[in-house]
């Protein structure tokens, strides 16, 4: 009975040297934290169609300072009022006609445009390229959400970074300054500015610095409350590293995420806000032009003249939803609780 049950070499098949396998091997390559934050980004769809429509309106508004600068959208021809869009091609609604008195026409033969002349976006009532004025205006309102996000940047994180660390009598003081900022209502701050400072550029900007820095100084207090009672900067305070160092070594690399989602969700708020002081008068001077004083222009000539505020519209709600999107994608791409 035992012969039976013996085993033997028979009972056994060796596999071939192509299947044989280590277990622990990982199949799936290693990826740094970036690498996998832009690989979850592009399974974002909306998030990254939403990048690269930030990027070409970002290129198309800043390459092309010799084609729409303050001289050329200044430039007014007032044989050339209120012209309608027109590009190559007869398209319906961009083919230069217009309908005046139930009477449709060709307003660039009228007008007695040259041949091969077109405005993309048609001109206003000065006879000035609207197209010209859109791109030199999205150039402007980036610039100032670019500035105010750097100073948010800069101020709002080492704010938040010194309260945190702090702690204790500091922190309860700096967040109290915080609390206050944040009860005045941002309008008063920057009409304040406008009596103090030259109305201008830098001057819109750091008025909406002053008042934004405060989300990204508390969210910067959070995270920096929870990361200095780990471990490894327990270890970095025993080593004696100095707290600047800790702060930018440690702290700052592994809250970056956040300052970086943030400061997408900044950018977007601070062109809408500069876009509401032009559009009030109170923004940026003439004759220089943002959205919000195209916008502005637009609305006064819309009854007759609808695509001045259009065009306008369009490409700041495009750069809204696209950067708010973004924003969303990069704080799903950054969390590190996220499942695919």
């Amino acid at each position: 009975m035992a012969e039976l049950n013996q085993a033997t070499p028979a009972d056994f098949t060796l596999l071939p040297n192509d299947r044989k396998r280590n277990n622990e091997t990982i199949e799936k390559p290693s990826l740094s934290f970036m690498q996998d934050a832009w690989r979850r980004l592009k399974k974002n769809k909306g998030a990254f169609i939403s990048l690269w429509i930030v990027v070409i309106i970002a290129l198309a508004a800043f390459l092309t300072v010799p084609y729409a600068n303050p001289t050329t959208t200044s430039k007014q021809d007032v044989n050339q009022q209120n012209l309608p869009a027109k590009v190559p091609g007869n398209i319906p609604g961009l083919n230069g006609m217009q309908k005046v008195d139930g009477q449709r026409f060709d307003a660039y033969k009228k007008a007695h445009v040259k041949q091969g002349e077109y405005h993309v976006f048609g001109t206003d009532q000065f006879g000035r390229d609207i197209f010209k004025r859109v791109l030199y205006g999205t150039r402007i309102s980036l610039e100032v959400a670019l500035i105010a996000a750097m100073i948010d940047l800069v101020f709002g994180v080492s704010y938040g970074l010194i309260s945190g660390w702090k702690g204790g009598r500091v922190d309860m003081i700096m967040q109290r300054i915080v609390e206050i900022v944040s009860s005045v209502p941002n309008l008063v701050i920057f009409v304040l500015l406008i009596l103090i400072l030259k109305p201008g550029l830098f001057s819109i900007a750091l008025g909406i610095s002053l008042t934004s820095w405060t989300s990204m100084a508390r969210l910067v207090r959070a995270e920096v409350l929870s990361l200095k009672e780990q471990d490894f900067v327990s270890a970095a305070r025993t080593l004696g590293t100095s707290p600047v160092k800790i702060g930018l070594r440690h702290l700052v690399p592994n809250i970056s995420s956040t300052i970086i989602v943030q400061l997408m969700f900044t950018i977007p708020s601070a062109i809408f806000f500069e876009a509401l002081l032009s559009f009030i008068g109170i923004g940026i001077p003439v004759p220089m032009a943002s959205l919000g004083t195209l916008l502005n222009d637009g609305q006064a000539a819309f009854q007759f003249y609808p695509y001045q505020l259009v065009f306008p519209a369009i490409v700041m709600s495009v750069l809204m939803i696209a950067f708010n999107l973004l924003a969303d994608g990069l704080r799903d791409a950054f969390d590190p609780r996220t499942r695919d």
